[in-house]
Parts: structure tokens; sequence; C-alpha cells
């Protein structure tokens, strides 16, 4: 069902948000430090395996696709949210965090994109999954 893989998304955001909070207390900076980021991985990760493994149907993907679509946005309104004059003066930890951080990012493009075979084929889509 859709509401699956809303709890899917729910359940990565949640475990996200959790890690950035301590990520942020042991780096010590007053923040959550690239949980929403976090998230995203847990999701794409998780959704990965459960559609190579067979356990995420079609319909259950819908939930996925629609709330994924929608995080980009989020995650844009959560950034806008934050306060970069606080960060900044946060001093060099919290610059080091952000960096570290984007660092990490780039660095985990190129193992996410071996995700999967190089010529393989999405999963066929289902009855109600165009759209």
């Amino acid at each position: 069902m859709v509401i699956y893989g809303v709890a899917l998304l729910a359940g990565c955001f949640l475990s996200g948000v959790f890690l950035g909070d301590l990520l942020g207390v042991v780096l010590g900076v007053q923040a959550n430090v690239g949980g929403v980021g976090i998230a995203m991985l847990f999701l794409i990760l998780i959704s990965d395996r459960l559609i190579k493994q067979g356990r995420l149907k079609p319909v259950t993907r819908q939930g996925v696709v629609f709330w994924s679509a929608i995080y980009i946005p989020v995650i844009v309104a959560m950034a806008a949210r934050q306060n970069v004059v606080t960060a900044l003066d946060g001093g060099l930890m919290a610059f080091l965090a952000g960096a570290l951080a984007v660092v990490a990012s780039f660095l985990l493009v190129p193992v996410i994109s071996r995700i999967g075979e190089p010529g393989e084929a999405l999963p066929p889509l289902g009855p109600g999954d165009e759209g």
C-alpha cells in the first residue's frame, strides 16, 4: 500500500534527524548536522534493497516515489530555515562540520552511482504504477 511507502520515508526521516542531532552533539554544535541528508541516504539504500529482494510492492513504491519528489522542496525549506550567521559565530567547529559533510557527500556520489549493475534495467511498472 501507498501508506507503507510513507511509513518507510517517515522511519528514514526520523532516523536521519536523530543521527543528525547526535552528530551535532558529538561535534559540539547545537544543531542538526546532516540529518535530512542521512535520511535520504537511508531511503535510497533501504528502498533499493527492498526492491531487489522483491519485498517492495509497486503500490508501496508509489508512496516512496511521491514523497521522494516532495523531499527536495522539504530539504530546501529546512536549509532556508538554518541560521548561517549563528553557525559561523559557532566558530571553527561549525565550519568544519559543514565542510566535512560536503566532502563526505561528494565522496559518496561514486559509491551511490554504483548501486545496481550498469546494464540492469529498472523494475517493470506494475498496474497502477504509471504516472
